[in-house]
């Protein structure tokens, strides 16, 4: 039994791997060695604060060359880019005093976020000259960052971001009718706020709805399932017979390697697995925070989101994803097989209509499928896990265990059909998880 996945929508990739897997940097020229280990990591996505402040010095007038110059290397790599239409511009708003989303702590004063007819219209339209501008790059836009939490200055204010979107999507969509929109670029699943700002008449512009599933160390990537699905209900409540069509798209999301957070090993388990089972909830794009560690404190939670450190020395995660990128690589996701366990997770990907690989987990700790073959004449098939470490299944009357853990394990089916035995008839699979 499957369960299959909602596809893809305009300008977003198909559920087809690695078209949706991306990371996040901060950094605009230079960084050549960077650029080079992502692409060798299987990244099709690069998500990048694109400045207003830094774009925009003089009213009116815009310097692009930064962003022309990275798009253009990540072009050359294959590389898509997704900037974030973020913060806020001297030159339309005053300054405010406003608490350190990061730190919590009370900053210098800074310019407040767009609120006024004036800012508005400015936002708006240097959005729209950008998309304008990048016309024909396969950009997608994101309005903000995380504006339910303080990124949004002086305090997060549902009515004032949505009157900001949906001002950006009329004037970006009037400038350049193909572009690929996504937001509110949400912290966590801020039901009310999200409810705020769906109503304002934004979905009738937005692409995809994107959101930041962040949760603590003890909750694994499948726990995001649950609050897809409610999303996914908020939307077509609100925009009934549509909204829940809509692709949600995982724009920022990591777990972090800190001396309080996940392990190294854990941490490479999970973005392997938060890639996978955000294809299983339907979501085509998955964006990892962050590509390199910000310091070398290995206390500090900002310090060790990446999967390479400081010096861009490969994480475990690197290794990873790199495997997942390689072993899946043209894979299009089939669904999820139901083992009569809801802690198992064994999806199936085809490749030009074929089956072609398992993607093979647990998140109870360890466990067996007991797996068919029901051709008598194939006696083993063969597997890796994110560790890049190899292995064989040995199989006997046409059966065979394949031992779960935590790490994913990517079984080649060429020349090994295999099912699951026994095939149950219930929904026992279901996508949720706890």
């Amino acid at each position: 039994m499957f369960l299959s996945p909602a596809s893809g929508a305009s300008g977003l990739p198909d559920l087809l791997l690695p078209a949706g897997v991306g990371v996040n940097i901060h950094f605009t020229r230079g960084h050549e060695k960077d650029l080079d280990l992502i692409a060798a990591a299987g990244f099709k996505f690069v998500r990048e604060d694109f400045s207003w402040g830094a774009i925009e010095r003089r009213k009116g007038e815009y310097d692009w060359s930064d962003y022309d110059d990275l798009t253009a290397r990540l072009g050359r790599r294959g590389v898509r880019a997704y900037f974030i239409l973020d913060y806020s511009n001297p030159l339309y708003e005053g300054s405010v005093r406003a608490t350190n989303p990061v730190t919590g702590a009370l900053e210098q004063r800074s310019p407040a976020s767009p609120q006024h007819p004036e800012s508005v219209a400015a936002f708006a339209n240097w959005a729209a000259a950008a998309a304008k501008h990048f016309r024909g790059r396969d950009v997608i836009w994101e309005i903000w960052n995380e504006p339910n939490i303080g990124f949004w200055k002086p305090k997060p204010d549902a009515e004032q971001y949505a009157a900001l979107a949906l001002a950006t999507c009329r004037a970006m969509r009037q400038a350049e009718p193909q572009a690929t929109i996504v937001g509110p670029a949400s912290s966590t699943f801020p039901w009310a706020f999200l409810e705020t700002v769906f109503r304002s008449g934004v979905l009738d512009y937005l692409d995809g709805i994107s959101v930041h599933p962040y949760r603590p160390p003890t909750r694994p990537p499948e726990s995001a399932a649950g609050d897809y699905r409610k999303l996914r209900a908020l939307l077509e409540k609100v925009a009934p017979g549509k909204g829940g069509r809509i692709p949600i798209i995982s724009g920022e999301w990591g777990y972090s390697s800190n001396t309080r957070g996940v392990s190294l090993k854990q941490q490479a388990n999970y973005i392997a697995r938060q890639q996978l089972s955000n294809l299983l909830s339907g979501v085509p794009v998955s964006i990892w925070y962050d590509w390199k560690n910000d310091g070398d404190d290995p206390g500090e939670n900002e310090h060790n989101f990446g999967i390479v450190d400081s010096g861009l020395a490969p994480k475990p995660a690197y290794t990873a994803i790199q495997i997942l990128t390689r072993e899946l690589a043209g894979s299009h996701l089939d669904g999820r097989m139901d083992t009569g366990n809801t802690n198992d997770f064994v999806l199936r990907f085809s490749q030009q209509g074929q089956q072609a690989k398992l993607a093979a987990w647990t998140i109870a700790g360890a466990g067996q499928v007991n797996l068919r073959v029901p051709h008598a004449a194939v006696n083993e098939c063969s597997f890796v896990n994110g560790a890049g470490e190899r292995g064989k299944l040995q199989i006997q009357n046409g059966r065979a265990l394949l031992p779960l853990d935590g790490n994913p394990k990517y079984v080649d089916l060429q020349g090994c059909e295999i099912g699951l035995f026994p095939l149950n008839p219930t929904a026992a699979g279901a996508r949720g998880t706890p």
